[in-house]
Order: C-alpha cells, then structure tokens, then sequence
C-alpha cells in the first residue's frame, strides 16, 4: 500500500493492547500495521480507512461502541443482517472501511476463532455481503488497484491511488 500510494509512513503509535482488551479480541497484524503507516483517512478520494483518534468518523472504536449501543436497541434485526454486530466474547461484524457511495467493510470476528478475520463487504447497490479470505490490506490493495475486483474495485474510475489523512467528517455532516 505504501508503494501503491507512494505514501510516507507515519509510525503512528497506538495502544493496541488497551483496544484489543475492550474488544476481547487482537486485532488483525496487517491492518494495525496499515493503520501505523498511514492512519486513518481517505484513499483515492472515495474510500475511507478507519483507524483511531481521528475523530469520529476515522474512529473505528468508536463507531464500533456505537454500533454496539444500536444493535442493543433493535428489536427486528440488525443492520448489517444477517449478520450482528460484534460484542466481545461473541461472533460479529466490525466495520474497518467504507466508501464514499456507502460500501461497507468489515471484519467478520468470532471470539473463539482468534486471528481468522476474513473482510466481509457490502456493495451498495448490489446487495448482500461478499465474503473475502484475505488480508485487510490485500482487500484494500485489491480495491485500489484492481478493476476487475468487482463490485469493489475502483481502479477502472482512474482515481489515481492517493491517500489523504483523516481529520474531520468525511461525509460533511452526511449520514452514514
């Protein structure tokens, strides 16, 4: 990704173990090291990596903490149906990435299957999830880079592979 995107690395420093003991889980090798590269933001102007301490809409902590709180109060389902949300010690979707036009990506965690995250991602405007056992990273290159990656893959819009840090709300005030 570094070299796709001719990015500078960061060496952004975290405190993994603080986040990996709320979510009862550790988190993906790759993506915490992506995450200390670039931090969060956005690549090619359309696909928004989360991270941590970007404010809320780089912070997957947080949106994840929130997802929590409205998946409790669903009486009919849940939104990311017809899976859950992730709550620690259980089996979930934790959200990691999305894009401009409301694509979602997602680990899929099952407490007791500790390091296996297969990326589950939903296109808009295909439906349903689409299962991927892969690397965060390899995902995100993928999207990037390749555009025959479909529905996902971007490359064919000639984006160009850039990568913005996150600071603010990236969809102005929009609703997600």
């Amino acid at each position: 990704m570094i070299e796709l995107t001719g990015w500078e690395p960061l060496g952004v420093s975290v405190d993994w173990a603080a986040i990996e003991r709320e979510l009862g889980v550790p988190l993906p090798a790759d993506y915490k090291e992506l995450y200390e590269a670039f931090g969060g933001g956005v690549f090619s102007d359309s696909v928004y990596f989360l991270g941590r301490d970007e404010g809320f809409s780089f912070d997957f902590l947080a949106q994840w903490r929130v997802s929590v709180d409205q998946a409790s109060k669903l009486k009919d389902g849940s939104a990311v149906d017809p899976y859950a949300v992730y709550a620690p010690g259980g089996k979930g979707l934790v959200e990691w990435g999305s894009t401009e036009w409301a694509d979602e990506y997602c680990w899929f965690i099952d407490a007791e299957r500790p390091g296996d995250y297969p990326v589950l991602a939903r296109a808009h405007d295909v439906g349903g999830w689409h299962r991927y056992d892969m690397s965060t990273s390899e995902f995100l290159y993928r999207v990037l880079a390749n555009a025959e990656f479909q529905p996902f893959g971007i490359a064919q819009y000639n984006l160009g592979t850039t990568f913005e840090p996150g600071s603010g709300d990236p969809f102005d005030g929009q609703p997600r």
